[in-house]
């Protein structure tokens, strides 16, 4: 279920709740109902109306209590989240999580810069290893939904690697223009852009060797571009589409990139994330957190000499929002015809969203 919430005593900033609400939360000890994953993320899942907060809370019910009131439900969780709402409870309001930690906002810019600072030389030997090689298709896939067209204004954040931006300019190359005259193509191709833009400048330095690599170096197409996210130094309405891949639940404002990414795009612009999501099917998530809690930090530790940051990796997808609450954060930015695409279950999900 989804519910919202609505705490209306106090117009104060909710707090970012890092752990699962405590049983007492619950509806009542015969509900046999729990909280499955409840997420808080500084404003970005609150809703400020007339002074009013309204919290979207993503609990999962058994099936033996399917037939109990929503509303009643909503109800009791309501009058058991209102005392973590008073003036002392806010004196957190602006923490945040560093995978499983608690941490000031202030400070999470700086910890995930080292991760990816520290992760950049072995990123993509790291991306092979831990996904089968699946990122690559995964990749593909994010880019045929984009459907890059010659000419087009594209950003690409939190790609420092490249990987994207190459998919799509080798798309833009591999568009049939046979009926195209040759100086009109030729036109087109000098009016393509695509932007990476990420605030790392080590994994900057790895896309542009990569670049090289690929006969991209000197191509006027390809701009390289050091910026945050949540402050982006491009115009109003100037981009075509927008990707970001394994980038924003790096992010300290999820609401801020969104709301960027939304202000870039042009109208009719499409928003493309490509992130690792949550998966629903109980046999295959076992799998899945065991292999990621207990291969992919050794992994690190044995390729990279790294253990730490892929420990943080892991801890940073589960407290990502699931598919559905995300979803709402896109729309909630502006965005229409917002829809999700799970892969291999959920372990990724690519959501979209368009700018009308």
């Amino acid at each position: 279920y989804l519910l919202s919430v609505d705490l209306s005593h106090t117009p104060l900033t909710p707090i970012y709740l890092l752990e699962p609400l405590p049983s007492a939360a619950l509806p009542d000890d015969q509900s046999q109902a729990w909280i499955s994953q409840t997420f808080f993320l500084s404003s970005s899942d609150a809703t400020h109306s007339r002074g009013k907060i309204s919290l979207l809370v993503y609990i999962r019910v058994r099936a033996s209590t399917e037939r109990m009131s929503s509303r009643m439900v909503a109800r009791r969780l309501g009058s058991k989240l209102l005392p973590m709402f008073t003036p002392a409870a806010t004196l957190h309001s602006h923490a945040t999580s560093f995978g499983f930690k608690e941490i000031q906002e202030e400070q999470k810019s700086q910890m995930v810069g080292d991760v990816f600072t520290k992760v950049a030389s072995n990123y993509d030997i790291m991306n092979d290893l831990m996904s089968g090689g699946l990122h690559r298709l995964w990749k593909d896939r994010l880019v045929s939904k984009l459907s890059p067209f010659p000419g087009m204004k594209h950003l690409d954040v939190a790609g420092g690697t490249g990987d994207v931006a190459f998919r799509i300019l080798e798309t833009i190359n591999s568009v049939n223009r046979r009926a195209i005259e040759d100086t009109l193509e030729e036109d087109l191709q000098e009016e393509t852009q695509v932007y990476v833009c990420d605030i790392n400048p080590n994994m900057l330095n790895v896309g542009k060797k990569r670049a090289q690599e690929r006969g991209l170096g000197d191509q006027g197409s390809l701009i390289w571009v050091e910026g945050d996210a949540e402050k982006l130094n491009f115009e109003d309405g100037s981009m075509d589409g927008y990707t970001i891949a394994f980038g924003i639940r790096n992010v300290t404002h999820i609401e801020k990139v969104l709301a960027e990414a939304y202000r870039v795009l042009k109208k009719g612009g499409r928003f493309l994330c490509l992130e690792l999501s949550h998966v629903e099917a109980p046999v295959f998530k076992q799998l899945y957190d065991s292999y990621s809690f207990s291969v992919i930090p050794v992994l690190g530790e044995l390729v990279a000499g790294d253990r730490d940051s892929y420990q943080y990796l892991v801890e940073s997808v589960r407290r990502f929002p699931p598919q559905e609450v995300f979803a709402s954060m896109i729309a909630e930015a502006g965005f229409q015809k917002v829809e999700y695409e799970n892969l291999v279950g959920g372990v990724v999900a690519i959501h979209s969203g368009l700018k009308f």
